[in-house]
């Protein structure tokens, strides 16, 4: 087997100086000044890069039935 070559310290720290963790980047609405993540859908809104792509009425709806649904057959 052959021995292989060490690395220096200064070889490893230039190796892992890219290793280091970004911070998130976080937009803010315009109109509502609720923050989201970049390219991901705001869960406030439903929007996304200023279209309506969830309807969050809808969802609110269909989840308070099914609350009212579970209340109703634990009762």
């Amino acid at each position: 087997m052959v021995i292989r070559m060490r690395h220096t310290r200064a070889h490893t720290k230039n190796r892992r100086s890219h290793h280091a963790l970004k911070a998130n980047a976080i937009t803010v609405d315009e109109k509502t000044n609720t923050s989201s993540l970049r390219h991901r859908v705001n869960m406030e809104t439903g929007m996304y890069r200023g279209r309506q792509v969830i309807d969050i009425a809808k969802i609110a709806t269909k989840k308070a039935a099914k609350a009212a649904k579970a209340v109703k057959k634990a009762a």
